[in-house]
């Protein structure tokens, strides 16, 4: 009985952590000084940075973002406007940003 409800509790938390992951949301903002970690020649005009718990993505043109734990659970998922936008993960980690055939590892 104690193992059904541990296991119980494990799934409860589980799809908890799931729910709080999927309210993320991307908000566009002002140009973001700072290092790119892309080469934006080489991956037509994307650049990606990360710092203090927040994934930001400066483009020209409009794209789809997905980002993905280290475990490869799915963070976020959206389209994003020409401009900079910003994610705020909150939790230091390591994410993976895909756009397109671009992969990039970012580290909070």
């Amino acid at each position: 009985m104690r193992r059904r409800l541990a296991i119980l509790a494990v799934v409860i938390g589980l799809s908890m952590s799931n729910l709080a992951v999927a309210q993320l949301q991307w908000r566009e903002t002002r140009d973001v000084p700072g290092r790119s970690l892309v080469d934006p020649r080489q991956t037509d005009g994307v650049e990606i940075y990360g710092s203090n718990g927040v994934i930001t993505i400066r483009t020209t043109r409009r794209i789809t973002v997905r980002v993905f734990t280290i475990l490869g659970q799915n963070v976020s998922t959206a389209t994003l406007n020409p401009g900079t936008s910003e994610l705020r993960v909150g939790s230091r980690g390591i994410f993976i940003v895909k756009i397109g055939n671009l992969t990039q590892k970012v580290a909070l």
